[in-house]
């Protein structure tokens, strides 16, 4: 097993404070990856990987970015679910790397939902 180092646990640290400044409501928005299988398969890494890149690009720190596994829908793969604070999340389907730039720009920027990579408005979640 590899030995962790200061700039792993560094990483960790953040990842872990995002993931409570969420929870105590401090993100204004969180986007969801879905990574199961089918959706690693249809290239969700690189949904991941994009998103990451403008992240660090635009110094995004108050959006938390995160993954899950398959949302059920295999065909319609990859997936994000975005959820801005106190709205209903949206689940986008068949992503590429230059849609989920423009839904990161206008929805999560700009609080617009991109109507025509949009699956969904709502959750499933009973409360």
């Amino acid at each position: 097993m590899a030995k962790l180092k200061i700039g792993d646990l560094d990483k960790i640290s953040q990842r872990v404070r995002k993931t409570t400044l969420l929870r105590e409501g401090a993100g204004k928005a969180k986007i969801v990856v879905h990574m199961g299988t089918c959706g690693i398969a249809a290239g969700a890494r690189e949904i991941m990987n994009t998103l990451l890149d403008e992240f660090a690009e635009q110094n995004i720190d108050d959006v938390i970015l995160t993954s899950s596994g398959c949302a059920g829908l295999c065909s319609r793969e990859p997936m994000a679910t975005v959820e801005l604070k106190d709205e209903a999340p949206v689940k986008y389907v068949d992503l590429t790397a230059e849609k989920i730039r423009r839904i990161l720009s206008e929805h999560v920027g700009g609080g617009k939902v991109v109507g025509e990579y949009a699956l969904a408005k709502g959750s499933e979640r009973v409360s």
